[in-house]
């Protein structure tokens, strides 16, 4: 799985992916599934989740400034607030961008 070609939008990234697919992720949806280990957890040795201080949310949260490659592997995005510790694996921006079941339906 390969992004040929990634573009900040208005309103989110658009993906085009080398298996023809496209995606288009929101902002929003985008920061709220924040990899980092803040945002998503970590995990010890016994499987127990902490995660760190609650991030108070504001309308820089959801403002993309600017993104970068790590390796060929994975995206890192850094929002208006200066958060910038998630790494995106191409594998979670895929399942982002993939259609909500709920949209299938109608």
């Amino acid at each position: 799985m390969k992004i040929l070609e990634i573009v900040h939008l208005p309103v989110g990234v658009a993906i085009r992916w080398d298996d023809g697919d496209e995606s288009l992720i929101d902002f929003k949806k985008l920061r709220d599934a924040c990899p980092c280990a803040n945002c998503s957890g970590e995990s010890d040795l016994f499987g127990n989740k902490t995660f760190g201080l609650p991030m108070l949310k504001s309308v820089k949260t959801y403002e993309l400034v600017s993104f970068h490659w790590v390796g060929h592997y994975a995206i890192q995005f850094t929002w208006a607030d200066r958060h910038d510790a998630g790494i995106y694996t191409l594998a979670l921006l895929k399942a982002l961008g993939a259609p909500d079941e709920s949209e299938d339906d109608h």
